[in-house]
């Protein structure tokens, strides 16, 4: 019943509780639709304006961010069959993430208790068995990244290689190269905690440089057209507009109090943006870790997502500007750490 009131409400917005009801195919009362209406509100998912019998309801951006939705019913449908934004949605920035927050109360209970146990478990450590921890996590990350980006290395394979400096046999030395880049990239942040605070569209750019050193692939903002495989969302194509975008989201992630949501906007915002040549998703990926060591909170290795599943949790917000699945994935990814490495 909930999908067809979303329906309805998508193409009539600003509609009353009865033209809900005469609007919609159920076999459930009026009343049980005012209460449904009533859980949507409590969820921020619906908008009300008016009272008594003028009451009317719409869409919330909350709604847009953060509606349930089932990723492998979603992918059922193969790339041209799904209805997506094809071009970015310059409203995301200015009017709709700035009003909408990411995380429901339960959600920040549950990351607040995490990280709560993290603090306690790492107030036992000494420093030494802290560094270690975070060298073990680094190689995680720095293994889980690559891969999420094609690389075939094994996480022991990349550990011998951060370790020994042994490349594996049948690897190409580009793959190499990218895994060393992210442990140098993560090595300079841990012993720069304070490089990304507050986020700059500048000190983004000397991370993605870290990145890509000797990979042949074009530092800063790029100024050329690109394609994301596996959608029909494009990117900005104009370097001045992509300058923009990354300068509203440097805006918005520092004007955030919550560090949880800091962290999760950096993540799927770069990669939303594509403001490089390649390397985005590293990029984010390196940055919101970044965040999040700033302010004291336990990293992300991301080292039992499925690729797969991350993929197509980005590809979601890119088609339909949702975070659920990443979210989802964040969540997960976050307990792991905790529970793992500290």
């Amino acid at each position: 019943m909930d999908e067809s009131i979303f329906e309805f409400l998508s193409n009539h917005p600003l509609s009353s509780s009865k033209e809900i009801f005469d609007g919609i195919t159920t076999d459930k009362g009026y009343a049980t639709i005012k209460r449904t209406l009533n859980h949507l509100i409590e969820l921020d998912f619906l908008v009300v304006s008016g009272n008594g019998k003028g009451t009317k309801y719409k869409l919330s951006n909350s709604f847009i961010i953060n509606r349930p939705i089932r990723i492998d019913t979603y992918f059922e449908k193969e790339i041209d069959e799904r209805d997506i934004n094809q071009s970015y949605n310059f409203s995301l920035l200015s009017e709709i993430l700035p009003t909408v927050s990411l995380f429901n109360s339960e959600e920040i209970e549950q990351l607040n208790n995490l990280q709560g146990r993290y603090q306690a478990n790492i107030s036992k450590l000494t420093p030494n068995q802290y560094q270690k921890e975070l060298e073990r996590l680094a190689i995680d990350l720095s293994w889980k990244s690559s891969q999420i980006e094609g690389n075939t290395y094994s996480l022991l394979e990349t550990e011998r290689l951060l370790n020994d400096k042994l490349t594996a046999n049948g690897k190409t030395q580009f793959e190499a190269t990218m895994l060393l880049n992210h442990k140098a990239a993560l090595d300079f942040i841990i012993e720069n905690p304070d490089y990304l605070n507050p986020v700059q569209l500048n000190r983004i750019e000397d991370i993605h440089s870290m990145l890509v050193k000797d990979l042949d692939v074009e530092r800063n903002i790029r100024k050329h057209r690109v394609g994301i495989s596996g959608t029909n969302y494009k990117p900005l194509d104009s370097d001045f507009q992509i300058i923009e975008a990354i300068q509203q989201m440097c805006h918005l992630v520092n004007s955030k109090q919550n560090v949880f949501e800091k962290a999760l906007l950096l993540l799927v915002l770069i990669s939303y943006i594509q403001p490089f040549d390649d390397g985005n998703k590293r990029t984010a990926r390196i940055i919101s870790n970044a965040c999040l060591i700033h302010h004291k909170h336990c990293p992300i290795s991301f080292r039992t997502a499925d690729s797969i599943e991350y993929k197509k949790a980005m590809l979601l917000f890119y088609e339909q500007n949702n975070i659920s699945a990443i979210k989802a994935i964040f969540i997960d990814q976050f307990e792991f750490a905790v529970n793992t490495y500290f």
